[in-house]
């Protein structure tokens, strides 16, 4: 088994187990999106859709099958996902499109192949919080570049409590890695940990608003998970 499929092993596991609350995120976004989408029957055209870490899709990919797109494009910088995330949406009614890129060069304008056509929904799940907050910054400006005006913007990720520095959210979401997932072997566990200890800065959930904000976004919380982490804005290019 290579290392993808070790890691990919691992967080089939944590979806599989809910354990980051995919189920109830999922649902709260697949019922925002039939609500949002299915607004083209008013006369508005079906929008552009770009998935920022699209994943394989596995949980939203049904929902988004049966909308009403006019195109999809899913971007994972993990390539061995991007042919289960198509294989997710065979069968849609409209032409799909599956890039290996991260979210800050799409939003740049730097992935390849791009027609720096503008967006007219834009997805992404447990992604940004990968950015480091400078980067933050970064993309939420360049995104709304790259966004129609009143584009709405389903952003499901994990958040910092307000005031919460970076090392006590590692210190207390390792605590629950470690007690609570026990589904994972303990050297799952450990990769679980060191992956958040190395790589993860999530955004202070009242600090990121003014960000936003400034960054050109109106925004609302949809959905927050029972963790004090895992949670869902709403945003809207203003």
């Amino acid at each position: 088994m290579d290392l993808f499929d070790r890691h990919w092993a691992t967080y089939r596991s944590i979806v599989d187990h809910d354990y980051m609350e995919h189920r109830a995120a999922t649902a709260v976004a697949a019922h925002l999106l039939r609500e949002r989408v299915g607004a083209h029957e008013t006369g508005a055209p079906p929008p552009r859709t770009v998935d920022l870490g699209c994943g394989d899709l596995a949980l939203l990919g049904p929902t988004l099958r049966h909308l009403p797109l006019s195109s999809y494009e899913g971007i994972d910088i993990a390539a061995n996902v991007l042919p289960l995330a198509e294989r997710s949406l065979e069968g849609a009614p409209y032409p799909r499109r599956f890039v290996v890129g991260d979210l800050l060069a799409w939003a740049e304008g730097k992935v390849p192949d791009d027609d720096g056509r503008p967006a007219d929904l834009l997805l992404s799940s447990f992604a940004v919080h990968h950015l480091h907050d400078d980067e933050k910054e970064q993309f939420f400006r360049a995104a709304r570049r790259r966004s129609t005006r009143g584009a709405p913007f389903l952003w499901n990720d994990l958040f910092r409590e307000p005031a919460e520095s970076l090392a006590s959210y590692v210190a207390r979401y390792s605590r629950r890695v470690r007690e609570t997932w026990t589904a994972l072997d303990p050297e799952e566990r450990e990769q679980v940990v060191e992956h958040l200890s190395t790589l993860d800065h999530p955004a202070d959930r009242e600090a990121i608003t003014g960000l936003l904000e400034a960054a050109g976004w109106r925004w609302q919380w949809v959905w927050r998970g029972h963790h004090s982490a895992e949670a869902m804005l709403l945003l809207e290019a203003a």
